[in-house]
């Protein structure tokens, strides 16, 4: 029987951890620092170990990978080098739904050379994005066309009859993972031309799109979409771009918040702010005794009715709650804390996940196509939500795949060939009903 080793257990571990102990030929350990969150996972499931670990305990880490074929970190993104270091040591495959970085890509000659299989962004976004839009570009390219535009958008939400707070968000995944994200640069083609912007500036150009099936929701850039423009490739596609999805008005709202300096992983000198209304202060440089909303509104030149501030006073940013300062912690840490206090899913509310790709493509006979597929996925009402169903089944499916000799490509990997996202997409499809709807018409 095969073994895999689950490191994490938190919001997006559930479908995997199940559909592997579904199949009845793998054994699976769940590992996380609260012995209680591994049980829950297991649930009581033949075949399933729950096992207490701290992710620094380096020497139990290493146990845990040598007894294990497949390790599967769903961890924060900074300890999967640490787990594939020790996947390697031991001759042990990896597997991780998160953006492959500098870090990871050192693996590369190494795991080729043990003849293993380092799988990653294997989730939804990175991901299922991947996956379904290749099968699109594959398409199109046996047609004899070529592919002049690639506009990819995801985004996961509370759905809109839960959608009761000013920001238009609650949190399906890692709250400080959320926020971290508003700090990447972007990088992108359009009109044939790179373009990049830079972080502190990624709110600042956003626009509307509308979700065939859904509506209008706000869009940004997501990340660096270069390398993917290579990776599938479309070097010469004249556009070419990643995109996140939210409720109109995000945008602005957190621009603001970076005006302010609530996305600063910058630590604070002491004394450190007691309360929120003077770590605000503290940010904006506004003297105690001044009129903090009316100062706020001068400084960042905006209304004192206006809706970021609304947001910003909902969350309690301009109020006397406590700072829990831990050690290190930084602003961002701060607007964070206050955040998953004030944006969770309460019981029996649902989220949703939407993806859309809009690839427009030159074809024989003078016929330009503009092709979009779309996927509107909605969690289940005191079940799991569509984030974790999202995330953690590819992930569930590629780890199968992986144990029984199904993926046999060495080395570092993202999920871009057929031999990797057909059967993954089927499976998908066929039980885990994560279906897109195609359009095509002629423009």
């Amino acid at each position: 029987m095969k073994r895999a080793l689950v490191l994490g257990a938190g919001l997006v571990s559930g479908p995997l951890v199940r559909y592997l102990l579904d199949r009845g030929d793998i054994e699976v350990t769940v590992a996380t620092r609260r012995l209680e969150q591994a049980q829950a996972q297991i649930a009581g499931r033949e075949r399933g170990v729950a096992v207490a670990l701290d992710a620094q305990d380096l020497d139990g880490l290493n146990g845990l990978v040598a007894s294990a074929d497949l390790c599967i970190s769903l961890l924060p993104p900074a300890f999967h080098p640490r787990v594939a270091e020790r996947a390697l040591a031991h001759g042990r495959h990896f597997l991780t739904t998160s953006y492959v970085t500098d870090e990871m890509k050192v693996f590369d000659a190494a795991a080729r050379a043990a003849g293993l299989t380092f799988l990653n962004e294997v989730g939804l976004d990175p991901g299922i994005d991947h996956m379904s839009a290749l099968r699109i570009v594959s398409g199109l390219k046996e047609r004899g066309g070529t592919v002049t535009s690639f506009r990819s958008y995801c985004g996961g939400l509370p759905a809109p009859e839960v959608c009761d707070n000013p920001w238009g968000y609650k949190f399906s995944w890692s709250p400080r993972g959320v926020v971290l994200a508003g700090r990447n640069a972007a990088r992108y083609r359009e009109g044939g031309r790179e373009m990049s912007l830079p972080g502190e500036q990624l709110f600042s150009r956003h626009w509307l799109v509308t979700v065939p099936g859904f509506g209008e929701l706000e869009a940004y850039f997501n990340r660096d979409a270069v390398p993917y423009a290579d990776m599938y490739g479309l070097d010469d596609a004249d556009c070419f771009f990643r995109a996140t999805l939210r409720y109109v008005g995000w945008c602005f709202a957190m621009s603001q918040l970076v005006e302010v300096g609530y996305l600063s992983l910058d630590a604070l000198a002491a004394p450190l702010p007691v309360t929120y209304a003077e770590l605000t202060r503290r940010l904006v440089g506004i003297a105690d005794g001044a009129d903090l909303h009316a100062e706020l509104a001068r400084v960042l030149d905006i209304d004192m009715n206006s809706d970021p501030l609304v947001r910003m006073e909902w969350l309690g940013l301009l109020g006397n709650d406590p700072v829990a300062w831990g050690d290190g912690e930084t602003p961002l840490d701060a607007l964070t804390a206050k955040m998953l206090e004030k944006m969770n899913f309460a019981e029996g509310e649902r989220d949703l996940c939407l993806m859309h790709h809009e690839i427009e493509g030159d074809l024989p006979g003078s016929r330009h196509e503009l092709i979009t597929s779309t996927l509107i996925a909605y969690g289940e009402p005191g079940g799991d939500s569509a984030m974790s169903r999202t995330v953690g089944l590819p992930a569930a499916i590629a780890a199968a795949m992986i144990l029984n000799g199904q993926i046999d490509d060495r080395g570092v990997l993202v999920p871009v060939t057929p031999s990797i996202y057909e059967p993954i997409l089927d499976e998908l499809e066929a039980s885990g009903g994560v279906i897109f709807t195609e359009r095509t018409r002629e423009i």
